[in-house]
């Protein structure tokens, strides 16, 4: 049962930029914790970004500097801003919700809360 709406996924040429956007319920968007994985051909889910309540986030190394992870706590969205974008970032993109250990962790099986994923290829 998918709770969490993830949009703005898409094709980009190596440089480029995207967001993506993930609407969820107000009782799963202050649960505690939101963040987005990706998972790429033939590769295990990897968390990406991760953002708690108060508004600390973290950042998957190879990321840092590049992405930036907000929420807008009016219309209860999560963003994931992806700037100068690299052939290893395509993958699909999950956003996920859980309780506060879940962004301590930063482990998939912590999260209870799934979106269906988006798409995001980048090509040179």
């Amino acid at each position: 049962q998918v709770q969490l709406l993830e949009s703005g996924g898409g094709s980009v040429q190596t440089g480029g930029t995207l967001r993506l956007s993930c609407l969820a319920p107000g009782y799963i968007y202050s649960g505690g914790c939101m963040a987005w994985f990706r998972q790429a051909p033939e590769k295990e889910r990897e968390v990406v970004a991760r953002i708690f309540n108060g508004g600390s986030t973290t950042y998957e190394e190879s990321v840092k500097g590049r992405f930036a992870i907000s929420k807008d706590d009016a219309k209860n969205t999560m963003y994931l801003q992806m700037n100068g974008l690299k052939s290893e970032d395509t993958g699909i993109y999950y956003c996920a919700a859980g309780k506060f250990t879940a962004c301590y962790s930063g482990w998939g099986p912590d999260f209870s809360y799934w979106g269906q994923g988006t798409q995001v290829t980048v090509s040179s």
